[in-house]
């Protein structure tokens, strides 16, 4: 399988199951619009009045060369790597809900402003602790741990936080691991104080705002309905001054208010945000706010104006990378990472403040994906075997896609909440991150140009 396109001035041939990637002319471009379906004769009788026939020999030459060296057309074989198939998952992440209560109402929340549908409720250290040692209990070989403490608002608890913190590094020296914490904030109840605790001890923060006031605004507000923008702005700015080479991210979301979102990615950018998301909302077609099939031509053309940005800006102090853009091309060394994804249910967990154990954070609340609880140590293994299995070779659509290897099925809530089935992709979804995908490997090709 083979993906090609084109964009500015650069002709691209992605061969799917090898992973390599090919700046070519327009030449082989053209060529295999045609190749190997029918013949080379048959192709140098079409394209001979645009090419000249030596050209077109020349090129066939190269294609053949890449083929040989299985840069080419090659053909699938994780789907029978032992890594795959013998694999036997372990725990190796997890999200802790150390607040199920925020002090904003988002509009466009997906965790109901933050109370889940359910009571709002904050986290015992109970709870934090018995997940943590389940954890490090079932994490197998894997050194690294990833842990996100997660709400609603997290800092809404945040001496519990404290508390998890300091037991994790505990159990470090006890089970030889290593913890690599993550919080995410709506940035209103930060202090300086609490600014210089983050920057010591979280290995990354996400720091939520939609970008410009207007937009930020419209979305994001206290109970109130006083927007929030002005309130985080600057306490966001403190954090990152003092943060050094530790990874951070100021994350939004767009929705169909503000489909000119290269816009709120550049305006944090301008105000020294170099490390910068923006996600498409995932919502019911019902709210107005509600992204649809329409909007993509638009959403796509500000993904292409990004990374236009992001090249002009490369090697500048005004350079600036957006998370969707920073992909593996190399796809990385874990094979199941590939063609499996995040390994929501089985990898990774996700734990209510009652300890109730989910898939993932999007997930909590939903009775039907309840898995056990916590401080039961109990965990339904027909939910785990449900996820585990769920890959980009059980999901028809994945199968022929060719940016199967990157995205790795999507995501499972995603397609749940649309499709009602894990294996059933969201297809808006899709179709941005194959976009996304594309421009990620322009950058980097022009990039390595020097903007050539």
């Amino acid at each position: 399988m083979i993906h090609k396109f084109s964009q500015g001035d650069l002709y691209f041939l992605l061969d799917i199951n090898s992973g390599s990637i090919h700046v070519v002319d327009e030449i082989i471009y053209k060529i295999l619009d045609y190749y190997p379906e029918k013949e080379k004769e048959e192709v140098l009788e079409i394209l001979s009045g645009k090419f000249k026939v030596e050209e077109l020999n020349i090129a066939f030459d190269e294609i053949k060369e890449l083929r040989k060296n299985g840069q080419l057309f090659t053909e699938d074989t994780y789907v029978y790597s032992p890594a795959f198939v013998n694999r036997k998952p372990v725990v190796k992440a997890m999200c802790l809900h150390v607040a199920h209560d925020c002090n904003l109402r988002c509009k466009y929340c997906f965790a109901s402003q933050g109370d889940f549908e359910g009571t709002r409720s904050l986290m015992s250290a109970e709870v934090g602790k018995k997940s943590l040692l389940y954890l490090v209990q079932n994490s197998g070989t894997r050194k690294n741990l990833e842990v996100d403490f997660f709400g609603g608002e997290p800092l809404m608890n945040f001496e519990v936080v404290k508390e998890l913190v300091d037991y994790g590094r505990s159990l470090e020296k006890e089970y030889n691991k290593n913890f690599r914490y993550t919080i995410t904030t709506n940035g209103t109840l930060l202090t300086d104080e609490i600014n210089d605790y983050i920057n010591e001890n979280m290995d990354n923060v996400v720091l939520s705002i939609d970008g410009r006031k207007e937009v930020n605004d419209t979305m994001r507000y206290f109970v109130n309905e006083k927007g929030t923008y002005d309130n985080i702005m600057p306490k966001f700015k403190s954090l990152v001054s003092k943060r050094g080479d530790k990874t951070y991210y100021v994350r939004g979301t767009f929705t169909k208010y503000n489909t000119d979102f290269s816009k709120d990615v550049i305006h944090m950018a301008n105000n020294g945000f170099r490390l910068t998301s923006i996600e498409p909302v995932v919502t019911e077609a019902k709210y107005d706010y509600a992204l649809d099939e329409s909007d993509l031509p638009k959403i796509f053309s500000e993904y292409d104006k990004l990374a236009e940005e992001i090249i002009n800006r490369h090697g500048t102090e005004k350079e600036f990378e957006f998370f969707h853009f920073m992909n593996d091309l190399t796809q990385g060394p874990c094979i199941i990472k590939r063609v499996s994804g995040c390994g929501a249910g089985s990898e990774y967990l996700a734990i209510s403040p009652e300890g109730d154990i989910y898939p993932c954070h999007q997930f909590v609340g939903d009775e039907d994906f309840k898995m056990g609880n916590i401080l039961k140590n109990n965990l339904d293994d027909s939910l785990t075997k449900q996820f585990k299995d769920a890959n980009v070779y059980t999901k028809e659509k994945c199968k022929e896609c060719w940016a199967k290897f990157y995205c790795s099925g999507g995501c499972h809530a995603n397609a749940y909440n649309f499709n009602g089935d894990v294996n059933k992709p969201y297809e808006l979804g899709c179709e941005m991150e194959k976009k996304r995908l594309e421009c990620s490997i322009y950058i980097k090709a022009k990039t390595l140009l020097g903007g050539e």
